[in-house]
């Protein structure tokens, strides 16, 4: 790397500033100093705190969690944590997503997330070569960048609506990325040296695997997540969607409550789906109506009401 440095230094003290060349070799080289090369954030290798994290921000999801502690359990033994592909595989709306910002926390790395759905072009992944106008590096160089670090979790979200078009194939050029054996000399086009992502944490997420490609879907470690029941969605919803609802919308916890009632009618009869994005929806639609309720009684003006109740009748 050094050596690539200061071959490009002496090429720019070469050029003269008005040519064109001058800025290209700039920007290289600014690009080639902004990447945390052989820097690395140390993980939080603490089983319990992993948990109380991972339990504090989503109930259930029982084999995303075990499998991440397992993952902090290995490094601990070994005194260093390795890079890991994992592939969350669910219906819409069961938390997928989030759960990356989650583990992200419980392991004390840094957050970088990308969406590849309806991607087609490969120099998304793997860079733009520098005799293009405009030329810049792959999305996994710009989240080194962006994360200062070498380790980051890096949460490739909608891996199973991965475009195909004139611009080559992108679930090709993931399975380098993708690929233990593989990534430890990632070489991306623009920078042309090769890059070290193997203690990278990959947590890609997916409605389905039909779509994915049979070898990209090989080198990922398959998690599946199903819906939630009933009594889960309750839990959820108590414990998560409503206090949320009631931050969004402003209503004061005093004047306002749905009872457990009214929740359990509106999980059984509105939002029976496998994911909680609809009850949030519906949820936050229940206080929005609340607020507006509390707003022609003269609350925000300080005038007393009785408390607003959301009951199975009046829902």
């Amino acid at each position: 790397i050094v050596k690539v440095i200061e071959e490009e230094l002496q090429k720019l003290s070469d050029l003269q500033a008005a040519s064109p060349e001058f800025n290209v070799t700039r920007t290289y080289l600014d690009w080639l100093t902004s990447i945390p090369w052989g820097k690395f954030s140390e993980d939080k290798l603490d089983v319990r705190f992993a948990k109380e994290v991972l339990d504090e921000d989503h109930f259930g999801l029982d084999d995303v969690k075990e499998r991440i502690l397992e993952f902090i359990a290995v490094a601990t033994l070994k005194g260093m944590a390795q890079g890991k592909i994992l592939c969350l595989v669910g219906p819409p709306g069961v938390g997928k997503t989030s759960i990356g910002k989650s583990i992200a926390r419980a392991l004390g790395r840094e957050y970088y997330r990308f969406s590849v759905g309806g991607l087609s072009d490969v120099a998304e992944i793997k860079g733009h070569r520098r005799t293009y106008i405009g030329a810049m590096p792959g999305k996994l160089v710009q989240c080194l960048k962006a994360s200062g670090t070498g380790n980051p979790m890096v949460l490739i979200d909608e891996i199973d609506k991965l475009g195909r078009g004139v611009s080559g194939d992108p679930a090709s050029a993931l399975l380098e990325l993708l690929d233990p054996e593989q990534n430890s000399g990632f070489l991306d086009h623009y920078l042309d040296v090769p890059l070290d992502l193997s203690k990278v944490l990959f947590v890609c997420t997916a409605n389905m695997l039909d779509t994915i490609p049979a070898p990209l879907l090989d080198r990922m470690e398959v998690i599946r997540i199903s819906g939630y029941i009933s009594s889960e969605k309750f839990a959820i919803a108590k414990s998560y969607l409503e206090p949320e609802a009631m931050e969004t919308t402003g209503v004061p916890r005093e004047y306002t409550e749905v009872s457990d009632g009214a929740m359990h009618q509106l999980i059984d009869q509105y939002c029976r789906e496998a994911g909680v994005r609809n009850l949030k929806n519906h949820l936050e639609k229940i206080y929005r109506k609340l607020a507006l309720e509390l707003v022609r009684k003269d609350v925000h003006k300080g005038s007393e009401t009785e408390k607003l109740l959301v009951t199975e009748e009046n829902l």
